[in-house]
């Protein structure tokens, strides 16, 4: 199932991380191939997956910043009965472990934001079942490349990527790709 995912960021490095619906029309402009949903309700998620789909982008809800979603498993099944998407993104790892039961796309997102967060992901490197991991902030090129030997699943690399240099240097790192919200980057 990963091979899709692969094949879409091997096309396309750049992952369009959406926080409005700005974004979604703009990055439906872009060459990415696949898009971060970062906002949304229970009422309108299923209008902005559909967006996303409808323009051949391969979608990825971040479950935990969907407004009116609970920190339950239901809300991975909520999202898989009532919208396209292909996969979620979550801090929280029962929200993973779910959506892995759901044949869902899976990225686990960490802010290793010190050396204890670091630590944190060695503990659990054989409790993440998630397809990929995604690190951030993403412009620390050492830390991508340690995670990158520590990890069995591929990194991605988001937060505080702005331009071309960041982009290039979290891949030669070790990071499969790189998710940004930086729309000039989607059309690098």
């Amino acid at each position: 199932m990963e091979q899709k995912f692969y094949d879409a960021m091997s096309d396309c490095p750049v992952i369009a991380a959406v926080k409005n619906f700005e974004g979604i029309e703009r990055c439906l402009e872009s060459d990415v191939k696949i898009v971060f949903i970062l906002f949304g309700n229970l009422c309108n998620i299923s209008e902005i997956v559909g967006r996303v789909k409808e323009a051949g982008k391969i979608a990825l809800v971040h479950i935990d910043l969907i407004e009116g979603l609970s920190t339950h498993e239901i809300a991975v099944d909520y999202i898989r009965k009532n919208t396209k998407a292909d996969g979620i993104i979550s801090t929280r790892m029962n929200m993973i472990n779910r959506a892995k039961e759901l044949s869902f796309y899976t990225v686990f997102r960490i802010f290793v934001l010190d050396s204890r967060a670091y630590q944190s992901i060695e503990k659990q490197k054989r409790q993440i079942r998630a397809d990929f991991i995604e690190i951030l902030p993403g412009v620390m090129p050492k830390i991508i490349q340690k995670i990158n030997k520590l990890s069995s699943q591929a990194v991605i690399a988001g937060g505080l990527i702005t331009d071309r240099e960041d982009v290039i240097d979290a891949l030669n790192a070790g990071a499969i790709s790189v998710s940004t919200t930086n729309q000039d980057i989607w059309f690098m």
